[in-house]
């Protein structure tokens, strides 16, 4: 045998190896299920955001294959988080749709939570958008600024403690200067919207795009006053001109601690809701699900059924985009400390 045929046979059986390869990493998925694990209950907003991308993201992975969908709600997305790092085997067949909870969790050290947050692999994340609005009812007379400021135990309605809606009321209170404020719980997001139609509670805190939809009455017969706005992400437009020109909370903060506390705030929301597998997924399958991930946060199909359930803004964030954001989170003890206060059941901590 010539020299030049016995490196004809290597450079043959090399590419017949190699191409074997490639095409056992790009038809892995053809024949396969997916199980998506969604961190929420059936038919719940984050359930919504969810399917609208399953369809769309099945057509971008390579081999087409089905998703079929697992719920596991609890501890605010924290349950399904711990059993996609724990408990899910990591062969790129089990993909977590995970919730903010999961983020805000990790961050502030709530008990129970089992994952590294820094471990955890990101395929891209949707949900960023959610504005938050502080209001009160007309008839409570609060009508300005300084009214605001003057009155005395104004009741804030709000759903458990602990809920991002407390938490976020709690924050407005705390940098409006609010003196002596009564946080009245129990309530569901909905309820609290008759609670303030009946007078039973005098202001709220809301995402700005649920306000005006659920209540329109608010606005053509003037029935409620806005105070400001907690924009996520920051620097968002406002379509509705009642809110195009209200100040954002940072603007009310007195000190450098409290502007990284809006941000830490801000950030906990700002992340979204992330797409996950688990630590030790082989890396030829991460890059597929991420290629497909990216492509159908960028599908033109993807967006329209989005805002068509969720009648918000489709605004995803791409993987490399969502882990620069978890980094830039503030994580310093102090400001940590303070958001345990502002979620907790306790008198709001001094300024």
């Amino acid at each position: 045998m010539t020299k030049s045929a016995f490196l004809l046979i290597l450079y043959a059986l090399f590419l017949s190896v190699y191409s074997g390869t490639a095409l056992s990493q790009t038809d892995f998925y053809a024949g396969k299920t997916i199980l998506m694990v969604i961190g929420t209950d059936p038919g719940g907003a984050g359930d919504l955001r969810t399917k609208a991308i399953l369809p769309v993201l099945r057509k971008h992975i390579p081999g087409h294959p089905p998703i079929v969908v697992q719920y596991m709600p609890g501890a605010g997305g924290q349950k399904a988080a711990n059993h996609v790092f724990k408990a899910v085997r990591p062969d790129g067949l089990t993909i977590g749709a995970m919730l903010t909870g999961m983020v805000q969790g990790a961050v502030l050290g709530e008990p129970g939570v089992l994952y590294d947050l820094d471990k955890m692999i990101y395929l891209g994340s949707h949900a960023r958008y959610a504005p938050y609005v502080f209001l009160s009812r007309k008839g409570a007379g609060l009508s300005s600024k300084d009214k605001l400021k003057a009155a005395s135990g104004i009741r804030i309605g709000a759903p458990s403690v602990g809920h991002s809606l407390y938490a976020t009321a709690r924050l407005f209170a705390y940098i409006l200067d609010i003196k002596e404020p009564r946080f009245v719980t129990g309530y569901t997001p909905r309820e609290l919207d008759l609670v303030i139609d009946r007078g039973e509670i005098d202001a709220r805190v809301n995402i700005v795009d649920s306000t005006i939809q659920r209540n329109p009455h608010w606005f053509e017969k003037d029935l409620v006053d806005l105070h400001a706005t907690l924009d996520i992400p920051k620097g968002v437009t406002h379509a509705h001109p009642r809110f195009a020109k209200l100040p954002d909370l940072d603007t009310f903060a007195k000190s450098k601690r409290e502007e990284r506390l809006i941000e830490l705030l801000r950030a906990l929301r700002v992340t979204g809701q992330p797409f996950v597998v688990p630590p030790g997924t082989p890396a030829d399958r991460v890059d597929i699900l991420k290629e497909a991930m990216r492509k159908s946060l960028r599908d033109a199909e993807y967006v329209a059924a989005y805002e068509k359930l969720t009648t918000e803004p489709a605004m995803p964030l791409m993987a490399e985009e969502y882990e620069k954001a978890l980094r830039e989170i503030p994580r310093e003890p102090e400001l940590i400390d303070l958001v345990k206060k502002l979620s907790g059941a306790g008198p709001l901590p001094p300024r």
